[in-house]
């Protein structure tokens, strides 16, 4: 019995992060023809990303909290919920401004998942499980633009993809409510009286800063490099447009191959060596981006940075529980999950600012820095245990 219920909260979490990865996405293929519906300028979906962030952000830095009131399964209940509502209030939506309100409500929704999720597979997920959860989340990714295509491709309007998905976050918040007692994090962990750290607490602990500062430069890099690399390919380097798109699809789908395939056995490798490889893989590919101005190099050096990337976010997720006592770990999650969307909103930023000022070709040495800026920060986080982050999953 205890194995059934373990095999249907790795079946909801897999479905819980593919989930988070549809609305993500498909705002990318919906946009022209919301933009056309509502006469919009190109550049305002910014301030769609951006108060989406905000509310991502607030949920995350909350998450901690909320687990400890509500415990996971009512979070991940009542967030899906609300995802799914704000879902089909786009697809009905009057105006813009209504769309991009419901966008702070529904990055709250997606924020709180992510975080709930995450806090629970850190206690209860092996790293091969984490590996594969993250991986979902680009299914989902992928998944969301074919859903949307599709039905701009069958002449219906942009706003019955947006049902579409509602659909789809409706099943999965039915399997939230009907599982919510399954969600405990320990035996006592989602119980009033079990101890918690408040996150002022959580806060003043060094590591904590550490780690949130390694989830942003870490999803900075990620994010950064998927949506600059077109850009740099075409626009610099001289590569066709058809052909820097699959290039940087290629850099998509090894990331979340990798994920697969390292998930595989992440069990029977120490985290610590795992990280290390990862990093230095990563800083390999980044480093073909900046010295081998061969033309076609920067195929598998996108390959390369893609696949080194993919275990690094899940192994830090599973490492938590190693490295914080047990009450922090909540909260510890939450701001992870929270400085990750930091990175992902203001890096690719930062790097656009940067090639506006510097030229595009200033963006692989960057994230080369990024690169080593990673691996510094992953050593000095992994000094405070080194035993525990040497044994194996």
């Amino acid at each position: 019995m205890r194995i059934q219920r373990h095999a249907m909260i790795l079946l909801l979490a897999y479905a819980g992060f593919i989930s988070l990865g549809l609305p993500d996405s498909v705002i990318g293929v919906a946009w022209p023809f919301i933009r056309r519906d509502f006469a919009l300028p190109l550049d305002a979906l910014g301030l769609y990303f951006l108060v989406g962030t905000a509310g991502y952000f607030l949920a995350s830095m909350n998450s901690g909290r909320w687990v400890r009131r509500w415990g996971v399964g009512r979070i991940l209940s009542f967030s899906g919920l609300l995802t799914a509502l704000c879902l089909l209030g786009c697809a009905i939506a009057p105006n813009w401004i209504v769309i991009v309100t419901l966008s702070f409500a529904g990055g709250m929704g997606a924020g709180a998942i992510d975080a709930g999720i995450n806090t629970y597979a850190a206690f209860r997920f092996t790293p091969r499980h984490v590996n594969w959860l993250h991986a979902c989340w680009g299914i989902g990714a992928a998944t969301g633009p074919a859903i949307m295509t599709a039905v701009i491709g069958a002449r219906l309007s942009w706003r019955w993809g947006y049902l579409a998905i509602m659909a789809v976050l409706l099943v999965l918040t039915t399997g939230f409510f009907a599982t919510q007692k399954l969600w405990a994090l320990t035996e006592t962990a989602d119980t009033p009286s079990a101890p918690h750290a408040s996150r002022r607490r959580t806060l003043t602990l060094p590591a904590a800063w550490m780690s949130i500062a390694l989830f942003f430069v870490y999803c900075g890099i990620e994010s950064s490099t998927g949506q600059w690399a077109y850009s740099l390919l075409v626009e610099s380097r001289g590569v066709s447009k058809i052909t820097a798109g699959l290039w940087v699809s290629l850099y998509w789908g090894a990331l979340t191959c990798g994920r697969f395939v390292i998930g595989s056995a992440a069990n029977r490798a120490s985290p610590r060596t795992l990280l290390r490889l990862s990093i230095i893989g990563a800083t390999v590919g980044t480093a073909m981006l900046v010295f081998l101005r061969i033309r076609g190099m920067e195929a598998p050096a996108l390959a390369l940075a893609g696949f080194s990337l993919a275990p690094i976010f899940p192994t830090l997720i599973s490492l938590t529980p190693r490295r914080f006592e047990p009450v922090h770990v909540a909260n510890i999650v939450g701001f992870q999950v929270a400085g990750g969307s930091l990175g992902i909103a203001l890096t690719p930023l930062a790097m656009g600012m940067l090639a506006a000022r510097a030229g595009l070709e200033a963006l692989p040495p960057a994230l080369l820095f990024l690169c080593l800026l990673m691996g510094f920060l992953s050593e000095r986080l992994a000094g405070n245990h080194p035993v525990a982050e040497d044994s194996r999953g």
